[in-house]
């Protein structure tokens, strides 16, 4: 009994450390393939799923699967195998006890299959509910400042107390869908261990049982249905944990653009859109553009808004596929592209600046992660933020808030254009990155994107005249056309939008207050 129960101990030891590191190393290896999968999905995923759907899954969904999910699993094998097997002893000792217990199981069975599906009704609705609370709380907080701005705050909070008023909801009736009928379960286990008890007196003072097959039964009866009972709750868990495995599967079965091309290193950076179209579900965005743009030339994309600027860029850096035509890269189809080879051509500065909650010298590496520290400064100086990064309180080391938020929005433009200047990808796409710059930060950051764009390709859109009056040829886009095509002086001396969009521009310069 002593080497007994010390063997128990340590192997339960064992075991509840493998059941652990199981689940928490398949969630973390989940996590991960989902953010490699999330890497090469078509842009428009984003826009038709929600980010508080694809957090809730990697976060709440794989949280409550890695904690529950292998116990689960073992309770019911163990409950179910454990069950059966002091069954078949009974069987072997008495048939007429081992029919006891298999009638009992019988209908625990078809109980338990009752319960399952009453938890599988409302196991969507409490993930659907889990997903809305999450998205509710990311928009609450990336948007608090315009909700503050427009004292919008008790419509928002309604709006975020409903959705957790539904959380809850969802997951109290969840409980009491299982909850009765689990009380059921374990009612009838133990009236069962009472019968076969019982069974066993009987039979042995009748004399139709030896007093060794009573007493063994009557230790039976109390061991028989016990795991059973257990497997029985955890039953009703794996239906979630499997709603929890469907959505998993639904962001991995998604279909990824096809990026296993050939690692290729262009003899040039020539691009060349030909009759290339582009439709967004059933609306079209771009329509039968052809465009050439030379090596370590500057094209400016200019437009109305709306008219498909920023998803030509798109197209070009292949975040989308074309719906007809093709996008060559030095005479390559993009297609041929692995999709790291063909990102090692592109530096994107985009309006909105990412920066990741890190340390300022890790974001600035997020460009070349090997690089040193040396580079990384020599980058920054570059990038004319060296002077601000240093009156922070720790430097390059001082950790920017969540998105650079503690940041100004220069400072962040600054960090990002010394990012792209750390990768050195001969094209630089710069989407209106200098639209929203106040006068103060303006200086530096034209002198900075002067240094990340010397001696390399430009596309730019942009909607200052300055920064599009000497580019090499200048692209109007209207309803997903190309509408005008030249020099600045060439399209000035034509009726168009150009000319009008310059005309606007110098009216709001000079306008002033009287």
């Amino acid at each position: 009994m002593l080497f007994g129960t010390v063997g128990k101990m340590v192997v339960n030891r064992f075991s509840q450390m493998l059941q652990t590191e199981g689940g928490y190393n398949t969630c973390c290896g989940k996590r991960i393939e989902i953010g490699e999968h999330l890497r090469y999905l078509p842009m428009g995923y984003f826009n038709d799923t929600s980010l508080g759907h694809i957090t809730s899954v990697t976060t709440n969904t794989l949280e409550q699967t890695g904690d529950i999910a292998t116990r689960a699993i073992i309770m019911v094998l163990q409950g179910s195998i454990t069950t059966a097997i002091i069954a078949l002893g009974m069987f072997i000792f008495d048939v007429r006890i081992g029919m006891i217990s298999v009638g009992t199981i019988l209908i625990f069975l078809v109980i338990n299959q009752y319960t399952n599906k009453s938890v599988a009704k409302v196991a969507g609705e409490k993930i659907e509910a889990d997903k809305e609370m999450v998205g509710v709380i990311l928009e609450f907080i990336q948007g608090i400042s315009e909700i503050r701005n427009y004292n919008i705050l008790s419509m928002n909070s309604a709006k975020l107390n409903k959705s957790i008023e539904r959380k809850t909801k969802a997951d109290i009736t969840a409980e009491l869908s299982a909850i009765p009928m689990v009380g059921v379960q374990m009612l009838i286990c133990k009236l069962a261990g009472v019968v076969i008890a019982g069974a066993s007196i009987y039979f042995y003072l009748t004399g139709t049982m030896e007093l060794t097959y009573c007493i063994t039964m009557l230790l039976c009866s109390f061991m028989v249905f016990e795991s059973l009972d257990s497997a029985g709750i955890y039953t009703a868990l794996l239906k979630v944990i499997g709603k929890g495995v469907d959505l998993v599967n639904e962001i991995l079965a998604v279909q990824q653009m096809d990026v296993d091309g050939e690692d290729i290193q262009p003899e040039n950076r020539d691009i060349h859109l030909e009759h290339v179209s582009f439709a967004y579900e059933d609306r079209t965005i771009i329509d039968d553009v052809t465009l050439d743009i030379k090596e370590k030339t500057t094209t400016a994309i200019v437009g109305p808004s709306g008219g498909g600027k920023t998803t030509i860029t798109s197209l070009i850096a292949r975040f989308w596929d074309v719906k007809s035509g093709k996008v060559t890269l030095g005479g390559r189809d993009v297609k041929d592209y692995s999709f790291d080879s063909l990102m090692a051509n592109f530096s994107f500065v985009f309006q909105r600046v990412y920066l990741f909650e890190d340390t300022i010298a890790n974001n600035i590496r997020f460009g070349r992660p090997e690089a040193s520290m040396e580079d990384v400064i020599a980058a920054a100086k570059k990038a004319c933020c060296h002077d601000f990064i240093m009156s922070l309180p720790n430097g390059y080391e001082t950790v920017v808030g969540e998105g650079g938020a503690t940041l100004s929005g220069g400072e962040k433009q600054r960090i990002a254009i010394a990012r792209a200047i750390m990768k050195d990808a001969p094209i630089i796409i710069l989407d209106e990155a200098t639209a929203n710059v106040d006068p103060e930060n303006e200086k530096d950051l034209t002198e900075a994107i002067e240094n990340l764009t010397r001696e390399k390709t430009i596309i730019m859109i942009a909607h200052r005249l300055k920064t599009v009056r000497h580019a090499d040829q200048i692209v109007v886009i209207d309803q997903g056309r190309i509408v005008q095509q030249g020099k600045h002086d060439e399209l000035m001396a034509q009726d168009g939008i150009y000319k009008n969009f310059v005309s606007g521009r110098k009216k709001a310069v000079s306008w002033k207050i009287a």
